[in-house]
């Protein structure tokens, strides 16, 4: 389990239009976050990626890079990027799910084509939505079973506000004896 304020796993990945994504080498001021999402397949996806593009900008205005990833290939990763019209958000691709798994992301298995006639992988990972640091430790984190309910970007980015205002510290570390 990723615990805040401690390092995350690294990730390197290729993208769709900006060469390489290394983790360990973003220069973003205040951090960056990652989406990660089920692939191609899932329509609940592209919505949620077509808001995260509208706050691409939001984001960047306060010092923190974005980017979508998933497992799926190079040509279902641009055929979401094309969806969704993305003109500023990065899209990594081919991420294994052994990496999905040290970031804490639930694996499912496929169960043929989707409501919208797009065959699910035979595996791949569910969503999570994370923000870390310029240091690379887990500053927000949250990961779920189903592609349902997820975090909205807007909540986040005042999220980010607040943190930025009160200098606020990543919660939920402790781990000790309870």
């Amino acid at each position: 389990m990723l615990m805040p304020r401690l390092q995350v796993p690294d990730l390197s990945l290729q993208t769709l239009d900006h060469g390489a994504f290394t983790l360990s080498q973003e220069t973003n001021q205040r951090g960056t976050v990652i989406c990660f999402y089920r692939g191609l397949h899932c329509p609940i996806c592209a919505n949620y990626l077509t808001e995260l593009e509208k706050r691409v900008d939001d984001f960047a205005d306060r010092g923190v890079g974005t980017i979508a990833i998933s497992s799926d290939r190079a040509e279902r990763t641009r055929a979401m990027a094309d969806k969704i019209n993305a003109e500023k958000l990065r899209f990594a691709y081919g991420m294994p799910l052994s990496q999905a798994r040290d970031w804490g992301l639930y694996i499912s298995t496929g169960r043929g084509k989707t409501s919208i006639g797009i065959e699910e992988p035979a595996l791949f990972h569910e969503p999570g939505l994370f923000m870390v640091t310029p240091e690379r430790t887990l500053y927000y984190g949250s990961t779920q079973t189903m592609p349902f309910v997820r975090p909205h970007f807007s909540e986040l980015v005042s999220a980010l506000d607040f943190a930025i205002k009160n200098d606020y510290p990543a919660r939920g570390e402790y781990s000790g004896a309870v």
